[in-house]
């Protein structure tokens, strides 16, 4: 379990990073930021499917 634990983290933190980049898009009126915020969100959950996936497989 401490062997999923900071790869998990690192991608809610990026999940996160992607939801402070949609509001500050939605704040300055900036829609590349906001694409770049989606990417985040989505890469951050992609990558905790696979680590999860990966974790369970090699047990």
């Amino acid at each position: 379990m401490p062997r999923l634990l900071l790869p998990l983290l690192g991608c809610v933190l990026l999940a996160a990073l992607g939801v402070g980049a949609i509001t500050a898009a939605h704040h300055d009126d900036a829609p590349g930021l906001g694409l770049i915020g989606f990417l985040l969100i989505f890469g951050g959950i992609g990558l905790a499917v696979r680590t999860v996936l990966r974790t369970k497989r090699s047990v």
